[in-house]
């Protein structure tokens, strides 16, 4: 069975930046979470380290018990994770701090598509968005400045999942607004139609990544 990693190597793990994955430590502590299977060494310069797929299910897991306490105690496992809003939230702060925190989650995932694309294509969703439909499609409206919905409903955009495999709904009472919604969604590479819910006749976007 697999060791789990120590105190220190958690703490890497867990400082990861949440998009990306990329890791910050000494050559030495890279190289042990290297060797055990736990992150990658980008081949392109500057040669960033970057978590494994196996590094993200330890991230995303709570920490395991230790014989003795660490110097700090572990953060939980959705700490400091930046999750973008998919509407329905309630109220949040809109000010400056998150307005720069968006930005840098999406700066992020254009970083993610460059390394993790072929030929580094940044105009198309990667394999992380393939597999966060909801989040990823939030992300790319909450960056390009549009609102999400309140608590209590009224304008805005909800994301939110489908039975349709590679497709998330977009909806948006204000039918400029949805259009906005789809103007944004094509520009970060995903593919859009508009349609209407047989039983609510409410217009929604029906919106998929775009594969080439």
């Amino acid at each position: 069975m697999t060791r789990p990693p120590t105190a220190a190597q958690r703490r890497i793990i867990d400082a990861a930046e949440p998009v990306t994955g990329r890791l910050t430590g000494t050559e030495t502590q890279l190289a042990a979470l290297v060797k055990r299977g736990l992150a990658f060494r980008h081949p392109r310069p500057p040669h960033a380290h970057f978590l494994t797929p196996a590094g993200h299910r330890i991230r995303e897991a709570p920490p395991m018990p230790e014989t003795a306490p660490a110097p700090d105690p572990p953060a939980p496992a959705d700490s400091g994770v930046f999750a973008a809003r998919v509407g329905g939230e309630g109220v949040a702060d809109d000010g400056p701090a998150r307005v720069r925190e968006v930005h840098s989650a999406w700066q992020g995932l254009l970083e993610l598509r460059r390394m993790t694309n072929p030929g580094g294509a940044v105009d198309r969703p990667c394999g992380w968005e393939r597999t966060h439909l909801v989040r990823a499609a939030a992300l790319a409206l909450e960056a390009a400045g549009h609102r999400p919905a309140g608590a209590e409903g009224g304008g805005g955009y909800r994301v939110r999942a489908t039975p349709q495999p590679e497709a998330v709904a977009v909806y948006e009472p204000d039918a400029e607004a949805l259009r906005a919604c789809a103007v944004t969604l094509e520009k970060a590479g995903w593919q859009t139609g508009e349609h209407t819910d047989p039983r609510t006749r409410e217009r929604y976007l029906l919106a998929s990544p775009r594969r080439a």
